[in-house]
């Protein structure tokens, strides 16, 4: 299989087009040229001719024949017989020639005469007894349009060239900040994504690559920086269920009288479901990473689902729930993730309820909102940023024995943006923290 063609490299492109164009430009420009200046040679000829024949015809008139003039052999004359058309008289170069006009003065316009050469011949016709025949030679025009035309032709590739050569020029140094940036990012591994590139500081084309590449290698450091820290805390939450389990285990075989059935059964149940809600978080969030996380989209009533975690809450934990402000609010989005993003908050909720937490609805701005909020100690405001990043507990929350895995406000903030919402944490009435769902209505 034959190899493919490369393309040429943008320099060699451009210095192509570049030549290209000032090459057709000079040869039009240079035939128009010399055509021109042929035209307006002969031109001149035929004037000059025209006015010898003019003049001469006068002094044949008012001297006779034999006053015309010997001339050189760059011109000549004719005179000739108005009414037979005969030859009368002619000078040296056209005394061998035959009549070259006819009874009314018609000339053929340019003659070549063997010996002498091309000329431009001009006839006298106001009247009277003779016609007078002038003629021009063409050599000094044409000795003058042959040296233009080399000229022009020594001096049109010659200007290619030098415009070949400067665009090449040019357009390497244009360039050259360009390579230089390739060469840099080459330099770039994944191993090490905290270099960046030069910035010349300008605004042109080069400045405006070089800010975007820092941009995107920081973008990508800082992505690295969030892979590698999820990995490293999953790697230790999913550790620590792992290690209970199998110290229960080792503990029952090694000494069945000191872990009983029912206590080995239960520890097995809860760290199992600890590890299915980690492994559940974390393929959420991945799936929200790649922008995978795909929604089906159908009407929830937000009041229902808060109903059910409301009494979830009041058969499971000793925590007072207040939903006295739950009103009907109807949401469009995906029945499965909100259910997860609203026992997620709640969950939060009475890991830090002092003992009772409140749950509400809200509708404004064509947006559904579900509050929830606690009594417990609340959160300082230069910590709510953090509270949304993976694997993140504050102080009150760093014990695993609470159940918290720091991924549960994550979700809920992936949710809330697939779904084209928002999530904000605020001081609550009780005391404590109030977060806010927010939804489309």
């Amino acid at each position: 299989m034959a190899e493919p063609r490369r393309r040429l490299g943008i320099r060699a492109r451009i210095t192509s087009v570049a030549v290209a164009v000032v090459a057709v430009a000079l040869i039009a420009g240079a035939v128009g040229f010399w055509l021109t200046l042929r035209t307006s040679l002969l031109g001149q000829l035929e004037l000059a001719a025209a006015q010898d024949a003019t003049a001469w015809a006068e002094q044949v008139d008012e001297s006779g024949v034999d006053s015309l003039p010997d001339v050189d052999d760059d011109r000549f004359w004719q005179v000739l017989d108005r009414d037979t058309g005969a030859v009368v008289a002619a000078g040296d170069v056209a005394e061998d020639l035959g009549p070259l006009a006819d009874r009314q003065g018609v000339l053929p316009g340019a003659i070549d005469i063997p010996g002498a050469g091309v000329f431009v011949v001009a006839a006298d016709r106001d009247g009277g007894d003779w016609i007078v025949v002038a003629g021009r030679s063409t050599a000094e025009s044409d000795a003058t349009l042959a040296s233009v035309a080399a000229l022009l032709a020594v001096s049109v590739p010659i200007i290619v060239l030098v415009v070949g050569g400067t665009t090449w020029i040019a357009v390497g140094r244009a360039l050259a900040p360009v390579d230089r940036l390739r060469r840099q990012v080459d330099a770039v591994t994944a191993s090490d994504l905290s270099r960046r590139v030069d910035d010349p500081h300008t605004t042109d084309e080069v400045g405006r690559l070089a800010r975007t590449m820092n941009g995107m290698l920081a973008r990508l450091e800082t992505a690295q920086h969030s892979q590698r820290r999820f990995i490293s805390d999953a790697s230790h939450e999913l550790k620590s269920p792992l290690a209970v389990l199998r110290q229960y285990a080792e503990v029952a075989l090694a000494h069945p009288e000191r872990v009983s059935p029912r206590l080995l059964a239960d520890t097995v149940l809860g760290e199992g479901a600890r590890l299915e809600r980690l492994v559940q978080g974390m393929l959420v969030l991945a799936k929200a990473d790649e922008n995978a996380l795909v929604l089906d989209a159908v009407e929830v009533d937000l009041d229902d689902v808060l109903f059910s975690e409301a009494q979830r809450v009041r058969a499971t934990t000793a925590v007072e729930v207040d939903g006295s402000g739950i009103r009907p609010v109807r949401a469009r989005a995906d029945a499965g993730l909100v259910a997860q993003a609203v026992r997620n908050l709640v969950d939060n909720a009475v890991r830090h309820a002092s003992g009772r937490i409140t749950l509400s609805t809200a509708l404004a701005d064509g947006m559904a909102a579900v509050v929830v909020e606690d009594d417990g100690p609340g959160v300082p405001p230069a910590e709510r940023e953090r509270v949304w990043e993976r694997f993140v507990r504050l102080d009150e929350a760093r014990s695993r024995d609470a159940g918290g895995s720091g991924l549960g406000l994550a979700i809920v903030a992936e949710i809330a943006r697939a779904h084209g919402g928002s999530v904000r944490l605020d001081d609550a009435a009780l005391g404590g923290a109030r977060f806010t769902l927010s939804l489309p209505a």
